[in-house]
């Protein structure tokens, strides 16, 4: 999954908040060592999850499931192939969240099917309900007859004029992190790999996808089969189905999406073949079979979802230029750092994402030129200096500590996603590409479909790297990335070339409030744009805004990495010219990172708090359960604050 797109020097911070522990006076590095013991005496707890992974695990699943727009509901059943690990166990707990249960039973040896005794365990906020069926015989498969709820926070439904083509509703899934219960009874948690197959009833009109073997000239009939013959966790499974349509980019991978969609997308994603091949000339072979893309209205909550086989992408990266294909090769990285080797909690999430955006940032290199990778670095190391000043330690850390995460879904992104890579990029340039490159592909062959800890991937570390090619790193250094706040001071910088230019134009504009010329600018990527933005001060006066606005149109820009940045800027400076459009993108777009800094900019005010609960009463009908929560938990917070608010004015 991608919550950040681009990435900045952080030479100057480094001092200024960010630097770990440092020396051997510090109590936490000295016992970073005793932090992590060998992966054989490790047991793995996860915290976010009720099933019993120990006792029982789910092999195969098997799904018969309509989905019904009316009532905004899938319905059916799931029949698990059960492991008993456990021979002494009695119950399969199954994990589950605001799901009805209509019976569950067991298969007998002469393969009929008998009643089982169950239970829902009260709801807790973030884990849903306890699914318990007593198994006393422990039978090889169980099956449960169940019905999802129209909340379901893994769904959304969406009605035929919130969608590209305003003539059919649209229905997907979202599981990561731990909404896959929310539509599928399972053992939600990534320790358990099983494989499935689903047979999917649904309205003619509506082609269902899932992330399995979708055949691009299967026929729209409403009657659809599927089969993921590769284990994978439960965040992986989804589902999506509505007014869609294939269009091929290679003989393996191709775009689906609305018909009004389609051909742009087909267009800016024209590189995917050929981020596959550089992949896997790195990495070793993709092992999934086709690699295909379905474009999600703009609700979708986040940048992309690695559904294998299936990455779920957010239209807001398709601005024409190909400059934000980056989430593509991230995604598609996740076919080796995340879907092929998976964390096996929550609290080792980095070994997913900071291996993506390592890897990502090389597929981005070797197309694209290292000054567009250097560019998209620079961006995420500011965006995790910004977020490092804000965040508990805690959260720092790449390997969580036990309690330290409430709600899976409350990450930090800059943790997991942006130190993790850059852990990565200080063993690279320790120990050279010519020796760290072979290491990760043999690190992906070993640990291949299998759900790891942090302490396996420290032992593997240890074992395969750092021991073979002593002196060059130290388990000290190693330790102090996975187990300290902040970032060693040993770690790597990246400059950019193109940003000092960038540099150069926005000071001299601001001492002299001439442009730069149009030579330069017109050339720029979004990238560039981005730093210049990013760069400039709190706030600015409102007729500096309108002089930038004049001459390079960010207000209504369609380019949500512009738009993030633009309209909290334009908040904070009092650009009263740009709310009407700013409130435009609120209620058009839904992914998160887009759109939660807006609404923190908004909020700080009451005026602005005003404003923005108005927006979002117009844009919750049509936002995913995920995104709505977060805006609202934004909104509460504020009100908590600041409870008299001035009346709300017009969001348009």
């Amino acid at each position: 999954m991608r919550h950040l797109l681009l990435s900045v020097s952080i030479a100057a911070a480094l001092g200024v908040g960010l630097v770990g522990c440092q020396g051997s006076q510090a109590p936490e590095a000295a016992q970073s060592a005793a932090a992590a013991p060998a992966a054989s005496a490790e047991k793995i707890v996860d915290e976010h999850s009720y099933a019993q992974p120990e006792k029982v695990r789910t092999t195969d699943i098997a799904l018969d499931l309509a989905v019904n727009f009316d009532q905004k509901t899938i319905s059916g059943t799931a029949t698990y192939s059960l492991d008993w690990v456990d021979q002494k166990a009695t119950q399969l707990v199954l994990d589950t969240r605001d799901l009805t249960i209509n019976k569950a039973e067991g298969e007998t040896a002469d393969g009929k099917w008998e009643p089982l005794k169950f239970a829902l365990s009260d709801k807790d906020k973030v884990l849903g309900s306890a699914l318990t069926i007593e198994t006393p015989n422990r039978p090889a498969k169980v099956r449960v007859t169940y019905v999802t709820s129209p909340e379901a926070s893994g769904l959304q439904w969406l009605a035929p004029a919130m969608t590209e083509g305003g003539k059919q509703p649209f229905m997907f899934s979202q599981s990561q992190q731990i909404h896959a219960r929310s539509w599928v009874p399972l053992q939600d948690t990534p320790q358990v790999r099983f494989t499935y197959s689903a047979h999917v009833t649904a309205p003619k009109d509506a082609m269902v996808l899932m992330s399995a073997d979708n055949d691009p000239k299967a026929a729209r009939d409403g009657d659809y089969s599927f089969k993921m013959p590769q284990k994978i966790p439960s965040y992986l499974m989804a589902i999506a189905a509505g007014d869609l349509v294939f269009k091929p980019i290679s003989e393996r991978s191709g775009v689906w999406a609305e018909p009004a969609m389609v051909d742009k997308a087909e267009a800016e994603f024209d590189d995917t073949e050929k981020m596959i091949d550089t992949a896997e000339k790195l990495y070793g072979p993709y092992r999934w079979g086709r690699y295909d893309l379905l474009v999600l209205p703009p609700s979708f909550p986040y940048g992309g979802m690695e559904n294998p086989r299936l990455t779920f992408a957010t239209p807001t990266v398709i601005v024409g230029d190909k400059s934000l294909v980056s989430l593509v090769a991230h995604e598609l990285a996740h076919s080796w750092s995340g879907n092929l080797v998976t964390f096996a909690t929550d609290k080792d999430s980095w070994l997913n994402e900071g291996t993506t955006t390592y890897v990502q940032s090389r597929i981005t290199e070797a197309l694209y030129g290292r000054d567009m990778a250097d560019m998209e670095e620079v961006i995420d190391r500011d965006e995790l200096k910004s977020e490092f000043k804000q965040i508990d330690p805690a959260l720092q850390r790449l390997s969580l500590k036990p309690g330290t995460l409430a709600n899976p879904d409350d990450q930090s992104s800059a943790t997991v996603y942006v130190k993790g890579a850059w852990f990565l990029q200080f063993l690279e340039k320790k120990f050279g590409r010519d020796v760290f490159d072979p290491w990760l592909k043999s690190y992906f062959d070993h640990f291949a479909f299998q759900s790891i800890t942090t302490n396996q991937f420290r032992d593997y570390l240890k074992a395969n790297l750092i021991d073979k090619h002593p002196g060059v790193v130290s388990m000290k250094e190693v330790d102090q990335w996975l187990y300290e706040p902040g970032i060693p001071a040993g770690a790597p910088q990246v400059l950019s070339g193109k940003f000092s230019t960038v540099n150069a134009a926005r000071i001299a504009w601001q001492g002299s409030a001439k442009l730069p010329d149009k030579s330069i600018t017109d050339v720029w990527s979004t990238q560039e744009w981005v730093h210049f933005i990013e760069g400039m001060p709190e706030t600015l006066k409102p007729e500096q805004l309108a002089q930038l606005d004049a001459a390079y149109h960010f207000t209504g820009t369609p380019n949500g990495e512009i738009a993030m940045r633009w309209y909290p800027l334009a908040e904070r400076s009092g650009y009263a010219a740009a709310r009407e459009d700013m409130g435009k993108f609120l209620e058009r777009v839904g992914r998160r990172k887009l759109i939660l800094p807006i609404y923190k900019a908004l909020v700080a005010t009451p005026d602005g708090l005003a404003f923005a609960e108005a927006v979002f009463a117009k844009a919750k009908p049509g936002s995913h359960p995920i995104t709505a929560g977060s805006v609202e938990g934004i909104l509460a917070e504020a009100k908590a604050k600041a409870p008299a608010a001035a009346p709300a004015p017009a969001a348009n």
